[in-house]
């Protein structure tokens, strides 16, 4: 059978999809064939899955290695919930688990084995690998080998030569890897051997971008929060403080709401973590400690409470929203207080100059998304090396182009008050100087007395903040660690100063919390009894088995169940995300909240719910009792049995001699014709 075809009849009958997502399918198809593939693809883009088929449609074993214990545990779960075979050893293991993982693999019952990079360092770890007869290597978030990285893992130098001495065909995914880290890839997994490279391309356009200037950060999260109340989201800070004190005062407006940070005992993270993969409508307040292997797919929004530090951290923290492919939302707050702190942290920390340059250079990307005047989709995605030909329509920006004004000759009257100051003040002292108030640390210096002062009084002290801060934000000045956070110019405003060059700026405009810009994302308020009832169906199932509530079905799923509402389960079995193993899993238990409760089936035909093959069975079953006593009806009794229909059904014999491999010859006699007769024209 072709490779194409297998795929799909998997696709369906594991995950319950009827296709691929953009890009998915040629990655699995390459996989499948045994090449060395590095694919880059969105976070939420479906790359478990790229590694995941291709295990199936080949023979053997294969590894995963992945530095994310709680993802290897919730993929572990949701394939063995669809009927696959998988094992983890990670270091979270009991003796207990380990021993039934080595205990699957010696019984040759696996399919896949998740792996933490620290136990490639084991010696026995390529033996063992050997004895279990892996045949392909995959690893996750694989630019954990680069060594500049913030998620450097030092194991993961070990891969490259794990595959060297297996001699199998390895493949790579991350979602955030630029240029330099993919040849870093290349050189370290690869050993220098170029890969079938897949690009997928960083656009989520179900996600919708947005940047609020800081002004009264407190009530603008929780307008935002509360326009979307009842929604799974996250928020993100910059200290483990503030995550406690955001979490207390969404808590004291009714959310549901716990804090999360590196600082916790491990029991209480494991806590929050699980609470927030069963648990509907829970927010997590976090540092950025949380979320890397959290593989939740219904989070509905991701809020910056405070400025991220590069673009790629921006990048994938914002991936965590809307996995499942549906409409979901970001909101990033940002003042000149995030500037001076990344500006800060990059300029005092251990990196070589050159490094340093490079995550400047990061923060400016960044910086220049939250002050873009024109569509932010663009920016995003033309910093990762992409051209979108129009304006995406799903951005702040887009939505609610901004009033711009060009900001030329303001930009040169701070720039030059900097410069007659001695580049040694901050912006408080001089937005005093421009806008002409005399205080006391203005006299002692004799500022009032500069060409500068008062030349500025057209705009007002916050009008004057505002330009500040974009000022830092298009990399026009820089606070200077070493003289207090004194702004000083870079390179690129000589020319402004000059006259060579313009800026065009946006006046500031505060995010109002409106219903008619929240997404919405659920079902009528028709559907929505039964949405909930479904849920409630989903928690206590996922309660009973101890896993994410996910595991048991997406709220994706739930949403379609509620909205066609089968009342069969060859109707269930068309569903989306319904698969096999689920269907005959949980399949009769969500048919009775929809439908009421339901005649049994045989297992031979709920296996075949949903297929062609299901409706040829029953079509066999007619016959059979048509012919049970002849054309005639004087005939000995004679049928078939359920398994022998249901072979039948599944292999389409075309004609006697093949239709003998599962009749013997009173049953051929019988039902040969007839059974013939449906499986060519039915």
């Amino acid at each position: 059978m072709p490779r194409d075809v297998v795929a799909g009849d998997l696709l369906r009958q594991v995950w319950g999809f009827d296709g691929f997502r953009p890009g998915q399918g040629e990655i699995v198809e390459a996989v499948a064939a045994g090449q060395d593939v590095l694919a880059i693809m969105p976070t939420g883009g479906g790359k478990s899955l790229c590694y995941q088929l291709p295990a199936l449609m080949r023979e053997g074993v294969t590894v995963v290695i992945s530095p994310l214990i709680a993802l290897m545990r919730d993929q572990v779960r949701a394939l063995r919930a669809a009927g696959v075979g998988a094992g983890a050893l990670t270091s979270g293991n009991t003796q207990d688990e380990t021993d039934a993982v080595l205990e699957a693999l010696g019984l040759g019952e696996l399919k896949l084995l998740y792996m933490a990079p620290e136990r490639l360092a084991s010696g026995g770890t390529v033996a063992l690998l050997r004895r279990a007869g892996v045949t392909a290597i995959a690893v996750d978030e694989a630019h954990c080998v680069s060594q500049w990285g913030h998620d450097f893992r030092p194991d993961y130098l070990r891969i490259g030569e794990l595959k060297r001495v297996l001699a199998v065909p390895l493949s790579a995914f991350t979602a955030t890897a630029d240029a330099e880290t993919r040849a870093e890839i290349v050189t370290r997994l690869f050993e220098g051997q170029e890969p079938t490279t897949f690009l997928r391309g960083f656009d989520r356009p179900n996600i919708r971008l947005a940047f609020q200037p800081k002004d009264s950060p407190r009530t603008q999260l929780l307008a935002f929060v509360a326009a979307r109340r009842g929604q799974s989201g996250i928020v993100y800070c910059a200290s483990r403080a503030r995550t406690e004190t955001l979490a207390a005062a969404l808590t004291a407006e009714g959310h549901s709401a716990v804090a999360y940070h590196g600082g916790m005992e491990a029991d209480r993270r494991r806590e929050v973590e699980g609470r927030f993969q069963r648990e509907d409508g829970l927010i997590v307040v976090a540092t950025v400690a949380f979320g890397m292997g959290i593989d939740k797919p219904d989070i509905r929004w991701v809020l910056h409470a405070d400025l991220p530090k590069s673009i790629e951290s921006y990048y994938q923290e914002i991936g965590r929203a809307g996995r499942d492919g549906d409409p979901a939302e970001t909101l990033t707050l940002y003042g000149p207080d995030d500037i001076r702190l990344r500006r800060v942290q990059v300029d005092e920390g251990l990196a070589e100059s050159a490094r340093k340059g490079a995550d400047h250079a990061r923060l400016n990307a960044l910086l220049g998304l939250a002050e873009a005047t024109g569509c932010r989709r663009k920016r995003l995605l033309a910093y990762f090396g992409e051209h979108l030909p129009e304006d995406c329509g799903n951005c702040d920006l887009c939505l609610s182009p901004p009033r711009l004004f060009d900001g030329t000759q303001a930009v040169r009257m701070a720039l030059s008050a900097m410069l007659r100051t001695g580049e040694w003040f901050g912006a408080g002292h001089l937005i005093d100087i421009l806008t002409g108030n005399a205080t006391e640390k203005i006299r002692e210096r004799g500022h009032d007395k500069l060409p500068t002062f008062g030349v500025g009084r057209d705009h007002t002290r916050g009008q004057w903040q505002a330009i500040f801060r974009q000022m830092m934000g298009l990399d026009l000045c820089r606070p200077d660690p070493d003289r207090h956070g004194a702004l000083f110019l870079t390179e690129a405003a000589h020319p402004i100063l000059r006259g060579e060059s313009s800026v065009t700026l946006r006046r500031d405009t505060t995010l109002r919390a409106k219903a008619a810009n929240v997404v919405h994302t659920q079902v009528s308020e028709e559907d929505e009894p039964l949405l909930s009832a479904l849920k409630s169906k989903r928690r206590a199932l996922a309660e009973a088995a101890r896993v994410p509530a996910y595991v048991i079905f997406p709220d994706r799923t739930l949403i379609q169940m509620a909205q066609s509402r089968p009342q069969t389960l060859d109707q269930m079995a068309q569903v989306n995300g319904v698969g096999a193993k689920k269907l005959e899993s949980y399949g009769r238990e969500f048919l009775s909240v929809i439908a009421g409760d339901q005649p049994d089936m045989h297992p031979h035909r709920r296996a075949l719910a949903g297929r062609p093959e299901g409706a040829l069975f029953d079509r066999l079953i007619d016959v059979q009792k048509r012919l049970a006593r002849g054309e005639d009806g004087t005939e000995k009794p004679l049928s078939c049995s359920t398994a022998q229909l249901r072979r039948i059904a599944e292999t389409h014999p075309a004609d006697k001699a093949a239709l003998a491999r599962h009749l013997d010859a009173p049953r051929l006699d019988r039902f040969a014709d007839a059974f013939l007769r449906e499986i060519t024209e039915g």
